[in-house]
Parts: C-alpha cells; sequence; structure tokens
C-alpha cells in the first residue's frame, strides 16, 4: 500500500508498538494464514485487542510466562507456522534469553522476536524494564538479525519485511505514543542498509532508533557553530553494513554513534568492531548510557541525567573537535 502524510501523522500519534501490532500485523494476517502473533500478557499494551478479534485462531496470550511464549513460539515455528512473539524488550533479552539462544536462534527458527518499550521508556517502573542490553544480548546470538525503528513509518515496513523474512529476528520498538517523524511518505526501507538523513563533510552522527530524531537535532546545533554533519540511521545494527560504514569513515572528522542502549555491546560497538578491521580511520565517540544503572524517572530525565539529549551530546562534539585543533 502507498502511505501517506496523514497515515505517518497519526502513526506518530500512536507510537512504534501500535503501528505494528495494530496496522501492520492486521494486514499481514489476511494474507498469510501461518502467521501467529503470540504475547505475555501485554495484547491491550501492544493494541493487539483488535487483531485478537479479527485473528482468534492466529493469535495466543500465554499469561504471564515469557519463556513459555518463547518455547511456544520455537514449537509453533517448528510445525510450519510463521511465528511473532512480543513482550517488553527487558523480559525478551534478559528473563528469555537462554530460551531464546537454545530454541530459537541455535535451531535457526522463524521467529521474530518483537521488544517493546526498549530503551528507557518504561523507566518509571524500575530497571526491571530498563531495556538497556538488548541490543549486546542479541546481536551476540548466531543467526540472529537485529533492527530498530526510529520511527512509526520505519516500524511498520519493518514489520511487513519481518514477515517476508524466514530466520530467527529481533526487532526492537522504542517510545511510545507520540514518537517522533523522522521520514516522510518517499521513504524506501532498504533492510540492512544504513539510512543517510543528510549529508555532510565534518561530523557523522550514527543513531539508532529514537537516537536519529535526537541525531538530527544535534545536527540542527552543530551547524549554528559551522560544522557540518551527515546523519545516518543505523536500523539494521546486525548484519552490519560495511559498505556504508567504510564511506562514512571516509569521509569525517569524526564519528559518533547515539543509543539509548548502554555503551557496552550496543550499536556503537559494533561500528567500532568493524572500524577496528580498518587503518586510517577517524576517532569514535560513543553516545549512550555508561555501564551504570540510574534511580527510576522519566525517560527525558534518564537521557539528561546521562548526557545523551542533542543540546548535551552538541556541547561534547564541540569541546571534542576543539580539543583536536590544540593538538
Amino acid at each position: 500500500m502507498s502511505v501517506t502524510k496523514g497515515q505517518i501523522r497519526s502513526w506518530s500519534r500512536m507510537g512504534q508498538r501500535a503501528t505494528f501490532f495494530g496496522v501492520a500485523m492486521p494486514e499481514l494476517a489476511k494474507e498469510d494464514e501461518s502467521l501467529m502473533v503470540l504475547t505475555a500478557d501485554l495484547a491491550q499494551l501492544s493494541n493487539l485487542s483488535r487483531f485478537a478479534e479479527q485473528f482468534p485462531e492466529q493469535f495466543l496470550n500465554v499469561g504471564i510466562a515469557e519463556q513459555d511464549m518463547v518455547g511456544i513460539a520455537s514449537g509453533l515455528a517448528m510445525e510450519g507456522y510463521h511465528v511473532f512473539a512480543t513482550t517488553y524488550a527487558s523480559f525478551l533479552a534478559v528473563r528469555d534469553l537462554e530460551q531464546v539462544r537454545q530454541h530459537v536462534a541455535h535451531l535457526n527458527l522463524n521467529v521474530k522476536l518483537v521488544g517493546t518499550a526498549a530503551g528507557v521508556v518504561a523507566a518509571r517502573s524500575g530497571i526491571a524494564h530498563w531495556a538497556s542490553e538488548d541490543i549486546a544480548f542479541m546481536r551476540a546470538l548466531p543467526n540472529m538479525t537485529v533492527m530498530s525503528a526510529a520511527d512509526g513509518l520505519q516500524a511498520y515496513y519493518m514489520a511487513l519485511y519481518s514477515a517476508r523474512y524466514d530466520g530467527p529476528m529481533y526487532i526492537r520498538l522504542s517510545g511510545g505514543p507520540g514518537c517522533p517523524i523522522v521520514y516522510d511518505e518517499s521513504y524506501v526501507f532498504e533492510p540492512g542498509r544504513i539510512s543517510f538523513l543528510q549529508r555532510g563533510s565534518d561530523v557523522a552522527l550514527i543513531g539508532t532508533g529514537l537516537m536519529v530524531h535526537e541525531a538530527m537535532e544535534t545536527a540542527k546545533l552543530l551547524e549554528q557553530s559551522g560544522i557540518s554533519c551527515t546523519v545516518a540511521d543505523m536500523h539494521t545494527i546486525k548484519p552490519v553494513d560495511q559498505h556504508s560504514l567504510w564511506e562514512i569513515f571516509n569521509g569525517h572528522r569524526l564519528i559518533v554513534t547515539m543509543e539509548e542502549h548502554n555503551v557496552v555491546g550496543g550499536m556503537g560497538s559494533a561500528v567500532a568492531e568493524y572500524k577496528a578491521t580498518l587503518a586510517n580511520t577517524p576517532p569514535q565517540m560513543l553516545i549512550g548510557f555508561p555501564d551504570a544503572f540510574s534511580d527510576a524517572g522519566a525517560p527525558r530525565y534518564i537521557w539528561e541525567h546521562f548526557g545523551i539529549t542533542a543540546p548535551q551530546v552538541a556541547e561534547k562534539i564541540v569541546k571534542r573537535l576543539r580539543g583536536s585543533e590544540h593538538d
């Protein structure tokens, strides 16, 4: 279907999770009777209530039993079903990690794991609902593709793509209702390829998830200081788009990776791992959560506490560039 400006605005208000499950999943279920959606007692929060009413034979709520959900999803996949299993990202990546590793990844099953409320959108509920390690855990698993949506439109396209993809996949959905718009109706989703939102020559800002919009805002601030920025969206974290990264490394003075995730093992680490194999690459700043926990609070409070908002990032970059000029 062709996407309109009105739909993009609507999906922004709904948020990534509601767009993925409330818009894309019903479309896909009509086309594929083998598609099954499993949730661990989050039908209402994941906007799956309408799906459950329309497709009762393709929906299963396992209750508050996230590890059982992954086991059931694996069994269904072995019987030929195309399975989407969803709960909070913190539960999928931490509580369910053994089941995901032993069953989904090791057996290379056609199960799509959709982690919602990634990052710190649910941080008011405490550290149990804080998903700041999920990228690290999931990308370390063989056979696992890892994606992170920047806005509602991209979440919609990820749902469509993942339904065609055969194999294990972890899809990270962050933010809540009122998710910032990154892309317009001209956007073409290219799985596995970094998306460029603008091109510059001094600093490359590589974001993922909600940090893509924050990177755009950072670029605006830096341009006021005469710093030319590239803004790139690394929506596919595994496998790494080496071709685009090589292009980025060869055209900038500084690489800045931005993520709502621990800097240990996240998207920035994936970039650094590839960069370490090359000679004569520019330095890299890793923007994300430090290797530490925080008190519960609103998402923006935690972002500011750890210094990952656009004004804070822009200030760090200016200081870094000025420091390098004086070296």
